[in-house]
């Protein structure tokens, strides 16, 4: 469900509210990552902030032909009637429940690890724990000039081969820790994922007890 059609759905008391609206290729139903191509909408916005948007973007390159070809297709897909569209809605609907799939064991796996809670993944592509780290590791994190979520990310691609982001990166409350998973491995990777960080996790909290 889009933020427009939410805000529409609201009422009159608020069809002056302003609205940004973002969708792209790479981060959006798609989930074409790479593929760099995507649009803005504006909805109650004042002019003058209007025109301050097209000054940007007309000093700006052109995207590229592939990111507007891509547009052109997440916006326009194939419609009732057209040759491609049963195959297009066993992609999507196919893609979809995968991720769902993916998504819901990766919650239940990071919610099952030591001082890790893990809220539902409903419309994104990533997970983002938050997870408790000892004091112990804190300051050796601290020690060697990386923020504590940062240290445990590093010592799990060293450990295991998974890169994760820290939440650091995202301006977390201060004081609080996170990383950002990805749910797009392959389905039948996830178990190996999720063997490998419950494994590496309870490696970490019983070295820095």
């Amino acid at each position: 469900v889009s933020f427009k059609k939410v805000l529409r759905d609201m009422g009159k008391a608020y069809d002056d509210v302003e609205l940004i609206s973002f969708h792209s290729t790479s981060k959006g139903f798609t989930g074409e990552c790479g593929r760099r191509g995507g649009y803005m909408e504006l909805v109650n916005i004042d002019d003058g902030a209007k025109d301050q948007f097209y000054k940007l973007m007309s000093v700006n390159l052109c995207s590229n032909i592939e990111g507007q070809l891509m547009v052109g297709m997440m916006t326009n897909p194939p419609q009732p009637g057209d040759a491609s569209y049963k195959r297009y809605v066993a992609q999507r609907d196919g893609t979809l429940e995968a991720l769902k799939r993916r998504a819901a064991k990766l919650v239940k796996a990071f919610n099952e690890l030591e001082g890790v809670t893990c809220n539902e993944t409903e419309g994104a592509m990533y997970t983002f724990p938050k997870i408790t780290i000892p004091t112990k590791a804190v300051e050796v994190a601290k020690e060697a000039g990386m923020a504590p979520d940062a240290f445990y990310c590093m010592q799990m691609l060293d450990d295991t081969g998974i890169v994760v982001v820290p939440g650091s990166g995202f301006g977390q409350k201060e004081g609080t820790w996170h990383f950002r998973s990805t749910i797009l491995p392959p389905e039948e990777a996830v178990d190996e994922v999720i063997e490998k960080t419950v494994k590496f996790h309870a490696n970490f909290m019983n070295k820095y007890r």
